[in-house]
């Protein structure tokens, strides 16, 4: 996104080529960007300033990317034409509101279905800065508010109830000198200009920690794991398995584009069920479906509280993963925020991932140690975030097999 509306020529290294970043670089060509992929996991983006998009000649389809939804919302909300934007029908079950309050108040023109897509931006000749508190801590939220600030007038000050991850920021600090933070806020000038830059992106700890979790539970594992960003906002699950028992250490401390990478070696651990720590919620909101599996192998209790955006995100993960850990044989039950899970043998059986790739991931781990196969229903939506994760996993010695429909793992 930044690439796009930056001034001259962005090579990003290191791209996750999903469904999702695919149909973002689909979005921006349909806008007039140009975009090369000279290779795999290198794209080259072709900068068109901040002003130089152009109006689509038809609906950018996001798929399942909520996260594009909601960017892509800041950033359309200042051009000078229309966007309708759709998505699968996942996607459009998933609330909107929560930016398009915020971007309504700095004068934008959204119409939605009840809070939901499609979302219709009207072309807006000027935003205002604000000062925004987020009701609760949301990267998306506050990506969106700064990207539509960098077309407002004046400053756009956005003050977050308690640290949410921040790639937004460190990747528009590549960008551009002028963005700032601090205790009193993050603080975006609509005077900014961008210009293109070589990015380097880390290997995805989301993606890392399926591999994180089996080592640990898979008697005799080794496992490296090879330049994982390990950003201070991003790093919670690592904490979180450590605290459980996990074995895990770093070594070959570097930095990617403003962005902490590092090396991570993990072995066989005896876990142990603890109380997560509400602070750890947001930082690890992501690898909550694959902790639970972890927790279902663990000795004792894992509580999870505070984390009812679970329930908002591809699925209600918390409904989702209880469901499934009930099929095969854990004790698990729900709270309005979090779940509890007593650990003990898993068995095998027919999960439902309710169509959302992380669920699907994280049983499909859970099969490399249960006492019978697992067969999970509905999870072609791997492809959203991980198209190679089967390939991968059967390198590293788990046995994963697509059945017949191509839908079923």
């Amino acid at each position: 996104m930044f690439g796009a509306i930056a001034e001259g020529q962005t090579r990003i290294e290191g791209i996750l080529e999903g469904d999702d970043v695919l149909a973002t670089l689909n979005a921006f060509e349909l806008m007039g960007v140009g975009v090369d992929r000279p290779c795999a996991g290198v794209v080259i983006v072709e900068g068109v300033g901040k002003y130089g998009l152009s109006e689509p000649v038809r609906p950018l389809d996001l798929g399942n990317s909520g996260t594009s939804m909601r960017l892509l919302s800041g950033l359309l909300a200042g051009q000078g034409f229309d966007t309708v934007l759709i998505g699968d029908e996942s996607l459009k079950s998933r609330p909107m509101g929560r930016v398009i309050e915020p971007l309504s108040k700095m004068g934008a023109d959204i119409e939605s279905q009840d809070n939901r897509a499609p979302l219709i931006i009207r072309g807006c000749s000027e935003l205002q800065g604000i000062k925004y508190v987020l009701p609760v801590a949301s990267a998306q939220v506050k990506s969106a508010v700064m990207l539509a600030g960098l077309y407002a007038s004046g400053e756009t000050v956005i003050v977050e109830p308690v640290a949410s991850r921040d790639h937004t920021e460190r990747m528009l600090g590549a960008f551009s000198q002028k963005s700032s933070g601090g205790n009193k806020g993050l603080r975006i000038s609509g005077d900014e200009e961008l210009v293109g830059q070589a990015v380097r992106i880390p290997s995805d700890i989301s993606s890392a920690a399926f591999f994180i979790v089996a080592a640990c539970l898979l008697s005799g594992s080794e496992l490296v794991l090879k330049r994982i960003g390990i950003n201070p906002t991003r790093d919670a699950v690592l904490r979180i398995l450590m605290q459980m028992g996990a074995k895990i250490s770093r070594s070959n401390i570097q930095e990617f584009t403003n962005e902490p990478v590092c090396d991570l070696v993990v072995h066989s651990s005896e876990l142990h069920g603890i109380d997560v720590s509400v602070q750890d919620v947001a930082g690890a909101i992501d690898e909550f479906p694959i902790i639970a599996v972890a927790a279902a192998a663990a000795t004792g209790i894992t509580r999870i509280r505070g984390a009812a955006e679970l329930r908002v995100k591809e699925s209600d993960r918390i409904t989702a993963m209880v469901n499934g850990l009930r099929v095969l044989g854990i004790e698990a039950s729900e709270t309005p925020d979090g779940m509890d899970i007593t650990g003990g043998q898993l068995k095998g059986g027919q999960v439902d991932s309710y169509g959302d790739h992380r669920i699907a991931m994280a049983f499909a781990v859970a099969g490399g140690i249960a006492s019978e196969e697992i067969k999970i229903c509905d999870a072609d939506n791997i492809a959203t975030s991980f198209p190679d994760f089967v390939e991968i996993a059967n390198q590293v010695g788990l046995d994963i097999s697509e059945s017949d429909s191509a839908e079923n793992v």
